[in-house]
């Protein structure tokens, strides 16, 4: 087996070259950034189009190169070189939920740096899951990456249907044939039921979304086998579905303390834009957080860190999901017959004012 490719290329520091002189003197070229990075013309092109055959520490020291330079590859030239459109699709879905903008936002800084860039189709209307299938017919899409992910996405069947190049971050679907990167919804999930039982919660309540996205099933799976496990009490009125929006975040809360039972000490729900909603019903309701009532969300969106809110909640690691993704997607760009990976991250619980501060127990 040979090495990979760029092994053998400048090991040590790219040149002293200085990439803000090369950027003011006119437009950055290829043939500057393999200068700068000590390496061939070829092998920057290689690792522009996410090549499995150059060496890590070439490929990083390329990426490094460019983006220093802010170096744009000619696109239409490229295409006409490769059949390709230099054009990632993403398909999303309820972009209100301020996950998906922090999580656009990750993925196009990312594409950037490998002269790549990013439209955006919402699955959650006709024209957009259309649009992408048509995307796929005409080529003019090179991959796909899927935020939102479901088994009955049309989007999703059409492109697996025509071997298209794709990976699905933050929800997956299971024994499908694809590259997917998500994170230990179940288990972070199990850990914050453990979370309450450690802290004297035996009332606790659960806000639910729907499962046919797998996030949410996960979630749901993973806080209710534990609290069966560790004998808390779950009535069936204090699991409510929240719809994974504030709106049904605030409802499912005021459904709960309207059920005539002893309400909850302790709220789990599977989103952050649903526990917002819990902790304003609460507010409202005259339900002081903590002293009355814990409630944690999933995800660590920014609101949650806002002094309004300070919602102690579960974080995905965005970055390091979306840069393994990348990967993923460039490398099948390449190689379309490898395998299919599945990459699964640890999530972890953050601590704010609404769980009282209260460490996690190791």
């Amino acid at each position: 087996m040979g090495s990979p490719e760029g092994a053998g290329e400048a090991a040590g520091s790219p040149p002293d070259l200085d990439p803000e002189r090369i950027r003011t003197a006119g437009p950055v070229t290829s043939r500057d950034v393999a200068r700068l990075a000590g390496v061939s013309q070829a092998t920057v092109s290689r690792v522009l189009h996410g090549s499995a055959k150059v060496a890590p520490a070439t490929r990083d020291r390329v990426l490094s190169v460019v983006e220093a330079t802010h170096y744009q590859p000619n696109a239409a030239a490229a295409s006409m070189r490769t059949s390709r459109s230099g054009t990632i699709g993403v398909v999303v879905n309820r972009i209100t939920n301020p996950f998906y903008p922090q999580l656009l936002q990750a993925l196009g800084a990312r594409l950037e740096p490998h002269g790549l860039r990013m439209i955006l189709w919402d699955a959650a209307t006709g024209p957009g899951e259309r649009a992408a299938i048509e995307a796929i017919e005409q080529k003019r899409a090179d991959g796909l990456v899927f935020t939102t992910a479901t088994a009955n996405s049309s989007a999703l069947r059409h492109a697996i249907e025509r071997q298209v190049p794709i990976v699905l971050i933050n929800r997956v679907v299971d024994d499908q044939p694809c590259d997917q990167v998500d994170s230990a919804n179940e288990d972070t999930a199990a850990r914050i039921a453990r979370y309450f039982a450690d802290n004297g919660h035996e009332r606790v309540g659960l806000i639910t979304a729907p499962t046919r996205a797998s996030t949410a099933a996960s979630r749901i799976a993973g806080f209710s086998q534990e609290v069966a496990n560790l004998g808390l009490h779950l009535d069936e009125r204090h699991v409510v579905d929240g719809d994974f929006s504030y709106a049904g975040g605030k409802a499912a809360l005021e459904r709960m303390l309207a059920a005539g039972i002893d309400p909850p000490t302790a709220v789990f729900a599977v989103n952050d834009h649903s526990a917002l909603g819990a902790l304003d019903a609460a507010g409202a309701a005259g339900v002081a957080v903590p002293e009355q009532l814990w409630v944690v969300g999933y995800d660590d969106i920014e609101m949650a860190s806002w002094d309004a809110f300070q919602l102690t909640t579960a974080c995905q690691p965005i970055t390091e999901m979306v840069r393994v993704s990348v990967e993923l997607l460039l490398a099948r760009i390449a190689a379309p017959d490898e395998p299919p990976v599945h990459h699964r991250f640890p999530g972890e619980i953050v601590v704010r004012r609404s769980t009282a501060h209260v460490p996690v127990s190791t």
